[in-house]
C-alpha cells in the first residue's frame, strides 16, 4: 500500500489498479491541493484509520454510484413538498453549518462519523475557493436539511447530506439535479451504493466506465455551473 508524500501532494497511483475495495492509498494528511487531484482522479477520503498511525485512506471503489440528472426519481411526498414550497432552499448560504450537521446527525448505520475536525477545514477551504458548494433546506428559518460536495468541471462530486425533517434532503437534492440539468452536468457522484441513493434514482456503474467519465468531465477544475 502506498503511503503519499505530502511534498507531492497532487500524486496518486492508478485507482484501477486497485481490488474491488477501492483502497488506492493512504496518506498523513488532507490538503486542497490533494483533494483536488484525488477527486479529478475518480478518488475521494473516505476514513482515518481507527488505529495508529490514524492514515487517511483515499478509495476508489467498484462498482460506483452515481446520478444521472434525467433519472431522478420524485416520489409523491417530495413532489408536493415541493409543489408546497415546504421548504425555504438555498445555494451555498450556510456551508460550515451543512457540512457540521452532516458530521453530527446520527446515522443508524454508523456508528461513528468520517468527517473528521481536519476534513472540515480543508473542504471550507475549497469552499472559499469556489470548488465545495452546498445546498440548504430550512423550515421557518431553520436548517433542516442540506448536502455538500465539490464542483469540477462538467461533475458534481457529493460528500453527505442529511435531513432533520422529511423530504428536505431530498429538495436538496432535488435542486442539484434541476441545476446539473440547467447547466449540464454529466452526473452527480454519490460514491458508494446505498438504498436512499438508489431511492433517488442513482445506480451503481464499473468503476472502468466511471474513471473514463470523470476524465473526460474534470479537464479544467473551474466548475461549468456559475454558482450562486
Amino acid at each position: 500500500m502506498i503511503l503519499l508524500d505530502d511534498e507531492f501532494p497532487e500524486y496518486f497511483p492508478d485507482p484501477r489498479t486497485s481490488d474491488a475495495n477501492g483502497l488506492v492509498a493512504l496518506s498523513e494528511s488532507l490538503s486542497t491541493e490533494r483533494l483536488v487531484a484525488a477527486y479529478r482522479k475518480g478518488i475521494f477520503p473516505w476514513m482515518k484509520m481507527e488505529e495508529s498511525p490514524h492514515f487517511w485512506c483515499w478509495f476508489s471503489p467498484d462498482p460506483r454510484m452515481v446520478l444521472y440528472p434525467e433519472e431522478f426519481k420524485t416520489s409523491r411526498s417530495l413532489a408536493k413538498a415541493l409543489k408546497d414550497n415546504r421548504f425555504n432552499v438555498s445555494i451555498n448560504q450556510a456551508f460550515d453549518e451543512v457540512m457540521k450537521a452532516c458530521a453530527e446527525v446520527p446515522r443508524p448505520e454508523q456508528e461513528s462519523t468520517w468527517i473528521e475536525p481536519d476534513m472540515m477545514i480543508e473542504y471550507s477551504k475549497l469552499h472559499s475557493l469556489g470548488i465545495a458548494h452546498s445546498i440548504e433546506a430550512r423550515l421557518k428559518g431553520d436548517l433542516v436539511g442540506g448536502l455538500y460536495g465539490l464542483a469540477i468541471g462538467d461533475l458534481f462530486f457529493g460528500e453527505s447530506m442529511f435531513h432533520l425533517e422529511p423530504e428536505a434532503s431530498k429538495a436538496c437534492m432535488a435542486k442539484l439535479v434541476e441545476l446539473a440539468k440547467n447547466e449540464g452536468l454529466r452526473f452527480i457522484d454519490c460514491q458508494v451504493p446505498n438504498p436512499f441513493l438508489h431511492s433517488l434514482g442513482a445506480r451503481e456503474i464499473r468503476r472502468e466506465v466511471f474513471l473514463d467519465q470523470v476524465e473526460e468531465s474534470c479537464k479544467e477544475i473551474p466548475s461549468s455551473v456559475q454558482w450562486a
